[in-house]
């Protein structure tokens, strides 16, 4: 018999509560990370998600919960946890006037590793966020990108097992971007876990293994990416005919369809699976309806947010993520 084991959690909080004064900023959430993931906590600004990643990162202190990361309790064992993680975001900790290499050798030296343990491993992290060649140069002359690869690489020193991300892509062009995620999927697939916080929806969707919708202090949904897209409506099947005398035809068999005669289009209700696609076609089929063309629809990550937080005035440009 093969026996399946669940991934190690490094990150699990149950009822983790904070509060400012009157004002209630946690309330009660509960997380569990799994170790060698992305995970990303989502919600627009106020939701808590600051608060959330400053006492993951032991910056501040929880008022009431239990939490424990990469198997340390948080407040009994702050160090332990300071050790195994890193904090790296759109706030550089890059120093300009210095080169590359010479942040990456103040950074092992506020580490106190051992002189030839940093030479190594800075010479392997200028090589593989291609800071080679830039080494010797000061880091005011980098672009963003450049920078972001820096401060990362600045973060890995130590060999954390849990990276906290804040904003990381913020203000980079779509070529740096992909070059970050890149990056971010190599060090999931080197065992680190992510904990992402992004401004960005289409990256949430694109990196994170699950994603937790953080709103006034509580956890309204969590999920695959995928998951969370099935709880809202909105899905549906395109139908594109040859002319107006099929759509007629396809509009009588399938009720709860709605037409636009301009396009020969029908568009039908469905989240997209395969069950409800397979039955959709064999209704056509027994109607003995041509169709031409056939798209599936469902909804994004933009559709979720702003469902599941009850702010539909919000546009999703206006939606921050796990911040």
């Amino acid at each position: 018999m093969t026996t399946h084991h669940s991934p190690r959690s490094m990150i699990q909080a149950r009822g983790l509560g904070k509060s400012y004064g009157d004002k209630l900023v946690l309330d009660g959430i509960d997380l569990d990370v799994a170790e060698g993931t992305v995970f990303a906590l989502l919600g627009p600004n106020g939701a808590g998600k600051t608060t959330t990643v400053q006492i993951l990162s032991t910056l501040i202190g929880a008022d009431r919960g239990e939490v424990s990361v990469a198997g340390h309790h948080l407040a009994l064992e702050p160090d332990a946890v300071r050790d195994a993680i890193a904090v790296t975001g759109q706030f550089s900790a890059v120093a300009n006037l210095l080169t590359g290499e010479e942040n990456l050798r103040l950074m092992a030296d506020l580490q106190h590793l051992p002189r030839s343990l940093a030479r190594r491993r800075i010479a392997d992290l200028l090589e593989r966020f291609e800071l080679a060649d830039a080494a010797g140069k000061p880091a005011m002359t980098y672009s963003g990108g450049m920078r972001r690869r820096l401060d990362l690489a600045m973060g890995l020193l130590g060999e954390p097992r849990l990276i906290f991300l804040d904003e990381p892509t913020t203000g980079l062009d779509p070529r740096s971007r992909r070059v970050m995620w890149q990056i971010i999927r190599e060090l999931v697939r080197g065992g680190v876990t992510i904990f992402l916080t992004t401004q960005y929806l289409d990256e949430a969707d694109q990196l994170a293994d699950r994603i937790a919708l953080l709103d006034n202090g509580r956890l309204v949904a969590e999920g695959t990416p995928a998951e969370l897209k099935r709880l809202v409506p909105g899905g549906h099947v395109l139908l594109r005919f040859p002319d107006a005398a099929q759509l007629d035809l396809a509009a009588r068999a399938l009720d709860g369809s709605s037409r636009d005669d301009e396009t020969l289009t029908l568009q039908v209700p469905g989240d997209g699976g395969v069950a409800a696609l397979r039955s959709l076609l064999d209704q056509l089929d027994h109607a003995e309806v041509e169709v031409i063309d056939l798209s599936i629809h469902t909804p994004d990550l933009d559709d979720v947010f702003l469902t599941l937080t009850g702010q539909p005035d919000r546009r999703p440009q206006e939606m921050e993520v796990a911040v």
